[in-house]
């Protein structure tokens, strides 16, 4: 299991939200930067970054910090947040992102969608389903889209889609343990996704049981910056590159 340490970005600042809720934020560092070089600094490889103002303004925002990140790291960084076009999707993949994790766009504009995994394979785009209700979220968590788990996951695999990250809107941020239920239910009948689970993981036990299911990543964001778990455990936890 890959475990993916995750900064989400707003303002330039490193923050959380709970819940997805844009008035619960809580700012944990200023410097970026130096967050993402912690975490290489403790052998973690992969970065989960999302761009929240870009999420709720639907158009990529941080882009200078993904460049930063990229250029002074050597981070495999998957980018998410506001990456609404072609102009946006190379734009990210110029500034050093390795994947981009495509969320409303998947509702919004499926054809866009699937052009790009024409264009630039299925190892380089991951699907948002983000789950609030058993309902796709979208907009930063904002909207719901009206489109229920299965039928949208049903598709996209279709499409030959590979990566999938999935989030319990209602656990994320709330340190309380992570969807198991959801995540079994989408390894059982949705085998050829590589999934990476995200929300709600607050123990070093819980990613041993997010092992132990098969997930290919867990991503980790407010354990770390509220203590629950070190970057030394979670590297001992990581899979080889």
């Amino acid at each position: 299991m890959h475990v993916i340490p995750a900064i989400d970005i707003i303002g330039g600042k490193c923050v959380r939200l709970t819940q997805g809720d844009y008035s619960a934020k809580k700012e944990y560092s200023n410097n970026p930067l130096e967050i993402a070089q912690r975490f290489e600094d403790h052998g973690l490889y992969r970065l989960h970054l999302v761009d929240l103002d870009g999420a709720r303004q639907k158009k990529v925002i941080n882009l200078k910090v993904l460049e930063t990140l990229a250029n002074q790291t050597g981070l495999l960084i998957d980018f998410g947040g506001g990456v609404q076009s072609d102009d946006d999707l190379e734009s990210v993949f110029n500034a050093g992102a390795k994947q981009v994790t495509a969320g409303s766009i998947a509702i919004t504009n499926p054809d866009l969608l699937k052009l790009w995994l024409a264009r630039f394979g299925a190892d380089k785009i991951i699907l948002g389903a983000d789950v609030k209700d058993g309902v796709i979220a979208v907009s930063g968590w904002e909207e719901s889209s009206g489109h229920l788990l299965d039928e949208f996951l049903e598709e996209k695999q279709e499409w030959g889609l590979k990566y999938v990250i999935s989030t319990d809107v209602n656990l994320d941020g709330m340190l309380s343990g992570p969807s198991i239920s959801l995540y079994q239910h989408i390894i059982s009948s949705f085998p050829h996704f590589n999934l990476i689970a995200s929300g709600g993981i607050t123990s070093l036990d819980d990613l041993k049981n997010l092992k132990a299911m098969g997930v290919f990543g867990a991503i980790v964001g407010k354990a770390i910056y509220e203590g629950k778990v070190t970057l030394k455990e979670l590297a001992q936890l990581n899979s080889d590159k």
